[in-house]
């Protein structure tokens, strides 16, 4: 980003008030918040201001084995999904080694634990296990 020189204070209240600025920055724009920081504070409330975070080592022992990753996701869900993922990369490999694909492969980055299938002795063996159910899950939560 640009390298800007952050304002450390705003005027308000058409210049009757100084305050601190809000020290924050706009990933997009690289420009500083205009918003006053609060009281003891280098960020605004929008900004986490207002967060004090866990204070007790329980606390912050019970944040760090959450279950949430980011948003909606959670640990649990990002390994499922990675799991099938590799199914189904695997299973396009299949498919290729046995001839009943054409064009372009699927883009993208490969899954975590994908182990490509590029033989037709190697597509049978993974039908094979695939049938009497011994590709299990490879990741484990908790």
């Amino acid at each position: 980003m640009r390298d800007i020189p952050k304002e450390p204070y705003v005027d308000l209240a058409g210049g009757r008030i100084r305050c601190r600025r809000c020290q924050a920055t706009s990933t997009r724009s690289g420009e500083q918040c205009k918003k006053a920081a609060l009281k003891n504070k280098r960020v605004c409330a929008f900004h986490g201001g207002k967060s004090t975070g866990p204070k007790t080592e329980a606390g912050k022992q019970r944040i760090a084995q959450a279950h949430w990753i980011h948003g909606r996701e959670t640990r649990a869900g990002r390994l499922e999904y990675s799991d099938s993922a590799t199914y189904l990369r695997e299973l396009e490999d299949v498919a290729w080694a046995l001839g009943m694909m054409t064009g372009t492969r699927t883009r993208g980055p490969k899954p975590k634990n994908y182990q490509p299938v590029k033989t037709l002795e190697a597509a049978k063996r993974w039908i094979a296990m695939d049938a009497l159910g011994l590709r299990c899950k490879k990741n484990k939560v908790g």
